[in-house]
């Protein structure tokens, strides 16, 4: 399958990539893919070994006469985002990713595309094939895990990597180079709610929120997209006047992608249906409107159920959790004053739930201060503590310091302007790229991370630019040999 990615350039990276479509690999199914690449492995003399979390490396002796140059480490994860779009059945362990090229870029047929990090992957793969490039040390690191908890990172074994230069090919973003990012965690909130009966005067009513973009809940979380929890609630707020109880709730599929759909079964007094009905349509042209030219293909439905659920949540119950999640921190809390233009912290109301009274939400708070960090996993805590929730963070991960003297930084940037005419510029990006766990377990280790141009991450929407991937390669190969000649000599 996807053979038409045999016939892009550079081949030697689109090849591999092509394996990757072709291997399901969500996070925590990643053994399949990390065999077939051990047996590449193996049939070309190159040793690899993995740590207890699973984590791959495979390493490639220097070049000869480059011996004694810095070893450099090449580094992508294994897995990818799951999402497709509610119509399109796709089962992300056995499926592969159907791919299709568009006026220069390459996506996935109503699926996430996994070039996020596929193509870093791909790439790692591709200078351990080429006996053309000259070369120091090198050790390629495949992480697991890295989209559902930096799992594979925060595991990662210690005493286990050699390398001193650390390429980490997780960016989205040609032109760019990155020396930082946020740390971040998991605010996971539960709580048992109680329930009663439905009455004779209610009737049970479908509401769906579905048509958003979605995205990274990290770069993209300053754009004014949409969040469907978000959404939904400031709707199930408008409807509690018709006597709204909730019976379940379903919204978002990933703490870290801004849910696209979420959806309500709810009870509303018998009389009131048509009334509803009425507001629900006002609803939909406000939040249109508000949305217009970054997420305005919003749908928003209301339909009449002839199943009966035997329970609700109590009037009390469901006004609170409704006030709680609509008043619950979501988007970008702060700027950064030392880094212009960058998000400091923010939320992501990325899964939430309700079914026969027990209520579960998952969010990902992102921040360059673990301060602030607590702090919203607090807030939650305190919030959700009035209606008898249970609040606990989990998966916390550290930030990644900036570096803006780094020689490794500087030597980038030279070959940069150098082949293609132009600085890039530094930055430092509001997501959590495992550079900033994997220093705290080699605080040795000088870091940047680049990689070719995608949008959409985390969504359907998922593509990469063409030309941009040649690009990256170019950089990449002439950077693992600028390293090699100028520190071997």
């Amino acid at each position: 399958m996807n053979e038409h990615l045999d016939t892009l350039s550079p081949a030697i990276v689109w090849r591999h990539f092509r394996t990757l479509c072709n291997t399901p690999r969500p996070s925590g199914h990643e053994e399949r893919l990390a065999s077939i690449i051990e047996r590449w492995a193996d049939e070309r003399g190159l040793p690899h070994d993995r740590d207890a979390a699973g984590n791959l490396r495979v390493r490639k002796p220097a070049s000869s006469g480059c011996e004694s140059a810095p070893g450099v480490i090449l580094q992508g994860h294994l897995d990818m985002v799951a999402q497709a779009n509610a119509d399109h059945p796709h089962d992300f362990t056995t499926d592969p990713i159907d791919t299709y090229i568009a006026d220069g870029w390459l996506h996935a047929s109503d699926t996430t595309l996994g070039a996020d990090n596929g193509l870093g992957v791909a790439a790692a793969l591709a200078v351990l094939e080429d006996d053309t490039l000259r070369h120091g040390p090198l050790e390629a690191l495949f992480t697991v895990e890295e989209e559902s908890s930096m799992g594979g990172a925060l595991q990662l074994a210690e005493h286990w990597l050699e390398g001193s230069l650390l390429l980490n090919l997780d960016s989205e973003d040609r032109g760019e180079v990155y020396i930082g990012c946020a740390g971040g965690a998991d605010v996971v909130v539960s709580a048992s709610l109680p329930t009663s009966a439905l009455r004779d005067d209610e009737q049970v009513w479908q509401l769906a929120l579905t048509g958003l973009k979605g995205g990274h809940s990290g770069i993209d979380i300053h754009k004014g997209l949409g969040n469907a929890n978000r959404l939904l609630v400031r709707v199930l707020r408008a409807l509690e006047p018709y006597g709204a109880r909730l019976i379940d709730y379903h919204g978002g599929t990933l703490r870290n992608a801004l849910p696209r759909e979420a959806f309500a079964t709810l009870a509303l007094d018998a009389d009131e249906g048509e009334a509803a009905q009425a507001r629900i349509a006002e609803l939909q042209d406000e939040l249109v409107a508000e949305l217009a030219g970054i997420d305005d293909r919003l749908v928003l439905e209301l339909e009449a159920r002839d199943d009966a659920p035997g329970e609700a949540l109590t009037r009390t119950a469901s006004h609170m959790l409704v006030a709680a999640l609509h008043v619950a921190p979501c988007g970008v809390e702060r700027m950064s004053v030392e880094v212009p233009g960058v998000v400091e912290t923010s939320n992501n109301l990325g899964v939430v739930a309700l079914e026969q009274g027990r209520f579960t939400l998952c969010a990902l708070v992102r921040s360059l201060r673990d301060s602030a960090t607590a702090d919203i996993a607090d807030r939650f805590r305190a919030l959700f503590g009035l209606i008898g929730a249970e609040t606990r963070v989990e998966n916390a991960y550290p930030g990644w310091t900036p570096n803006p003297e780094s020689p490794l930084l500087a030597r980038f940037r030279r070959l940069h302007q150098h082949l293609l005419g132009s600085d890039p510029e530094v930055k430092v990006i509001h997501a959590g790229l495992e550079c900033g766990i994997l220093g705290g377990k080699y605080p040795a280790l000088e870091m940047i991370s680049f990689g070719p141009q995608i949008r959409g991450a985390h969504s359907p929407d998922e593509r990469v630019e063409l030309d941009s991937v040649e690009e990256f390669w170019k950089l990449l190969r002439a950077l693992i040999e600028d390293l090699a000649e100028r520190q071997a000599a």
